[in-house]
């Protein structure tokens, strides 16, 4: 499946050969290792314990004894000659002189040659990490891999379809009622169109334009049934949402990698969702092996630090807050340096849930983007609105608000799975030309997706 967070090139990612098929890997491990010939001893060369063997954890050093060979038919065994041998047990890690005496109290026949016990085979311990698999799949061959993609972008999918349900009943079966028991294209049919369009919260201005582009294709005798409207609406609604990327922040890779640590600003009113898409966002920024760091600056609120507190344990990442009242942008001060220090990847700055018409918190606001500008180049790269799915129009109204002081660079669509107004995507898009860059759809902690428009477009109408 496609990275969440796509900042870090793949040169960083250290490459160890292990994703080569299974094939090739038994191949190479099968090879006989080199061996290396001992050095030349004399026989009658006292045996000395190598001064290697008294430090600890060192493997054992074996000298290479001669065997005992059977003597001619007829005659006595030849004794061996005098030395002294070495006992080698399972639990040592060190060799001990033995003298031949006790050497020959080893209850072995003498026409055998001495053997040495060999070390029970040592099992694999199965592994305890929470994840059945390793993250970087490196215990997998390319076709395993390329087989668990495809299925997770298909699960991805079905989940994206469920989320937005509701919109496609409200808006594709709206249209199907519309075409139904009509054999031709009229002004009144074109009127329920409008309806049902607006119904789904794409607002009036995107609703015009579809309407105008419908109207062409039937003049030239493009449109005639409900499949080539169908096909229509979805180009042009895809065209609205691929449009907007050009401005705004459409991806965190637009920032070159030696700038550090990544600003995210999170700006919204109280209630649609921000401190949850705090939380989402660290949890899976950081489950790709990115550095986080949360700043609670929303020092305005009593309860914000604790909410986010909450996140910042369940997620595992590091939180910096100060007590309310504090500045904000001092809070954020103290972050950026402690995301310098650590070397962090991402640093992700909540703000207060502030409504558009306090002017004393947007000037605020206004502070903290100028701190973060001279602490790290081109702070805050995105500056993200989140947005209730729910509110429809109003979260439009709010957006136009944050944009004029905030400098927003992209929207977080929250709360997608439990609307039917699911349009206001395309209103936002359309009438701010700014791109949408997490959807909501559900909620559990991977339940944030990068918002992708064709899959959206294809789910509201498939």
């Amino acid at each position: 499946m496609a990275l969440f967070w796509k900042r870090k090139n793949k040169e960083r990612f250290v490459t160890l050969g292990l994703n080569e098929p299974a094939a090739k890997r038994t191949e190479e491990q099968s090879r006989p290792a080199p061996v290396q010939s001992p050095a030349p001893t004399q026989s009658t060369a006292r045996l000395e314990q190598p001064a290697a063997l008294s430090q600890p954890n060192t493997a054992p050093v074996v000298t290479n004894m001669p065997a005992l060979e059977p003597a001619p038919t007829g005659a006595a065994p030849t004794p061996p000659p005098t030395r002294e041998t070495q006992a080698i047990t399972d639990t040592a890690r060190s060799i001990e002189p033995v003298s031949q005496s006790a050497a020959q109290s080893v209850d072995t026949p003498a026409s055998e040659p001495l053997k040495l016990a060999t070390p029970p085979p040592v099992k694999a311990v199965p592994s305890r990490s929470p994840f059945s698999t390793s993250i970087l799949g490196l215990d997998k061959s390319i076709e395993e891999l390329q087989a668990e993609q495809a299925a997770l972008e298909q699960a991805l999918a079905a989940r994206f379809r469920r989320a937005v349900a509701a919109t496609r009943e409200s808006l594709s079966d709206r249209i199907d009622t519309v075409f139904q028991n009509r054999k031709q294209i009229d002004a009144e049919l074109l009127d329920e169109l409008e309806e049902a369009l607006i119904a789904a919260d794409i607002g009036v201005p995107t609703t015009l334009h579809i309407l105008d582009t419908v109207r062409r294709g039937i003049a030239r005798q493009q449109i005639n049934d409900i499949a080539a409207l169908k096909t229509a609406i979805k180009t042009e609604l895809l065209s609205i949402l691929k449009a907007s990327e050009q401005k705004g922040v459409a991806s965190e890779t637009s920032v070159p990698e030696n700038v550090a640590p990544y600003v995210m600003m999170i700006v919204g009113v109280n209630g649609v969702g921000k401190t949850t898409t705090i939380g989402k966002l660290a949890q899976r920024i950081k489950a790709e092996g990115n550095d986080v760091l949360i700043c609670a600056a929303d020092t305005f609120r009593a309860a914000a630090s604790d909410q986010l507190a909450i996140w910042a344990e369940r997620t595992g990442v590091p939180l910096i807050q100060q007590k309310q009242g504090t500045d904000p942008a001092a809070v954020l001060f103290d972050s950026l340096k402690a995301a310098k220090a650590r070397n962090s990847d991402v640093l992700i700055v909540d703000t207060a849930g502030r409504l558009h018409n306090k002017s004393n918190l947007m000037a605020e606001l206004e502070k903290m983007k100028r701190v973060a500008n001279r602490e790290v180049e081109g702070a805050p790269h995105e500056t993200l609105l989140v947005v209730d799915a729910v509110t429809g129009q109003n979260g439009l109204e709010q957006a136009r608000q944050f944009l004029k002081v905030a400098g927003v660079t992209g929207i977080v669509l929250t709360k997608l799975d439990g609307t039917a107004k699911g349009g206001i995507a395309v209103a936002i898009a359309k009438e701010l030309n700014l791109p949408i860059r997490y959807a909501g759809i559900g909620e559990k902690v991977d339940d944030l997706v990068v918002f992708d428009p064709e899959q959206y477009v294809n789910s509201l109408f498939d």
